[in-house]
């Protein structure tokens, strides 16, 4: 009773009851004044077992929401039936199993970020110990060549320090949905002449042939930028991991579905163990040592981010990017970019 509203609804019922069995008495006598009460009765108790189940059923759901709440339980679609509380029942059930996968992916989230935040940590202090161990040597140096050539070496960490946080604030603003991309025809010869500008000096120190390969009028839409930027950071792993003379081509072609744009070296490829993990981050694989060095002093070399970046880019502006060995060995990196109007 000590549900309110099925207190007032009894109540209601039951003065009801009374004033029509008065009114029976007064118009039609006893007899009427008493069929009328037993049937007033009758709906009394009609209401109060009503009341009560219902009662019962949302005590029950109660029960049910406070021990997903405290303890956590598996929901299960095996009471779903008609009726409002059934009704009520079944969409908290729903909720339930939102909450349950929304929590499962926030923990997985969380052990995502635990696990990057713990590889930043650690890819950071590496530039950062050499920088703290390189200054004391500079102010002993009392060779100017030595001196030049600590500084030199100096400038390199910093370099690859810089790139690694530039880095990873770009993965984050992809992850985010954040990044700032234009939507427009992009020339894919232009896009792959500006990637590789920046490395032409590191080619030519590792001796390694650059070839361009784009077909006249190839193009895609997105942001001409971060094309450029993802390009650039598949070329840069494959000059890392490409021997002296040996090549890293570039080609695109276009036709009614798609744009691709594909990158392969003459290097060692991929071994079966690392071509699934090739685009998770800080994943460097047993291939990271084949080209220790060979960058020529690339800053951000052997961070393991340079691929995840770009197929992070790739996605954002609704492309793919995928790898696989190449037919004479090398490693093979395919971008699409499907056209959404044929």
């Amino acid at each position: 009773m000590r549900n309110r509203s099925l207190l007032c609804q009894l109540v209601l019922v039951a003065a009801a009851t009374a004033a029509f069995s008065a009114a029976a008495w007064t118009a039609a006598g006893p007899l009427a004044a008493l069929l009328v009460a037993g049937c007033g009765s009758f709906a009394l108790a009609a209401a109060a077992a009503f009341g009560f189940a219902r009662y019962r059923e949302i005590a029950h759901l109660a029960d049910a929401i406070d021990r997903v709440l405290h303890e956590g339980r598996s929901v299960s679609f095996s009471q779903c039936r008609e009726g409002d509380v059934a009704i009520l029942s079944n969409e908290m059930q729903k909720m339930v199993a939102r909450l349950v996968r929304t929590a499962d992916a926030l923990e997985q989230e969380k052990r995502a970020l635990a696990t990057s935040m713990e590889d930043i940590s650690h890819q950071i202090r590496t530039p950062m110990t050499a920088i703290a161990l390189m200054v004391p040597a500079i102010e002993q140096a009392d060779d100017a060549l030595e001196r030049k050539r600590a500084l030199r070496n100096l400038e390199a960490q910093v370099d690859r320090t810089s790139w690694l946080v530039t880095s990873l604030l770009k993965l984050a603003k992809a992850d985010a949905g954040a990044l700032d991309l234009a939507d427009g025809p992009v020339d894919v010869g232009a896009a792959a002449e500006r990637a590789a500008e920046p490395l032409l000096v590191a080619f030519d120190l590792k001796d390694v042939a650059l070839h361009i390969d784009c077909a006249p009028g190839a193009s895609l839409r997105g942001d001409a930028r971060w094309i450029a930027e993802a390009l650039g950071n598949v070329l840069k792993n494959c000059l890392e991991h490409t021997p002296a003379k040996g090549a890293v081509t570039l080609s695109a072609r276009e036709d009614a579905l798609s744009t691709r744009i594909v990158v392969e070296d003459t290097g060692p490829g991929f071994a079966p163990d690392d071509l699934p993990r090739v685009f998770d981050r800080f994943y460097r694989g047993g291939a990271a040592d084949v080209g220790e060095g060979a960058g020529g002093g690339l800053a951000g070399e052997g961070f393991g981010i340079g691929l995840a970046l770009a197929r992070a880019l790739a996605e954002a502006q609704g492309g793919t990017l995928v790898a696989a060995n190449g037919e004479a060995g090398g490693a093979r990196f395919t971008f699409a970019f499907p056209k959404f109007v044929v």
